[in-house]
């Protein structure tokens, strides 16, 4: 019998002192303003990131040389509960339009003034099963709890 086991999913769960609406408006309005400078792939650094507030719109860099640099697409847009987005960003950290990976974040509220934050990246299998990938995978759980602590940190300021 040939076993392909298959990477993890990237889980993130915890809550903000928000209503959904306002985390909600933070993650997408807000995204460059949370986002750290320090991700970004090409070799100009980033200025901004944005989210296009719609199915099909593009979530992107901005970087300091001008050039807009896709990261992938807005899948899913339902306001102020589930955005699923497509990342298209490969273990190299490059923008590959034929890669897919989804980031789906849910916002639940929880009590008067709180939301539950539900992240998960999945399908990093698309990575392929190099050493390399591996490393990428491996890597990309700290690095998105770092990402969301920024976005906590933003959402609760």
């Amino acid at each position: 019998m040939n076993l392909t086991i298959q990477p993890a999913a990237i889980r993130k769960s915890f809550t903000v002192k928000a209503r959904p609406e306002k985390a909600w408006e933070v993650f997408t309005a807000g995204f460059g303003r949370w986002w750290p400078k320090t991700h970004y792939i090409g070799n100009s650094p980033l200025s901004d990131a944005a989210i296009e507030p719609r199915a099909g719109g593009r979530w992107y860099g901005i970087h300091e040389d001008g050039v807009e640099r896709p990261w992938g697409q807005v899948k899913v847009w339902e306001p102020p509960k589930r955005l699923l987005l497509d990342w298209q960003i490969s273990h190299e950290w490059g923008y590959r339009s034929d890669l897919h990976t989804d980031v789906e974040i849910l916002f639940t509220a929880v009590g008067e003034a709180e939301t539950r934050i539900d992240f998960e990246h999945r399908g990093l299998e698309a990575f392929g099963d190099s050493e390399a990938a591996a490393n990428t995978r491996a890597g990309m759980d700290r690095g998105w709890g770092l990402i969301l602590e920024g976005f906590k940190a933003a959402v609760e300021a």
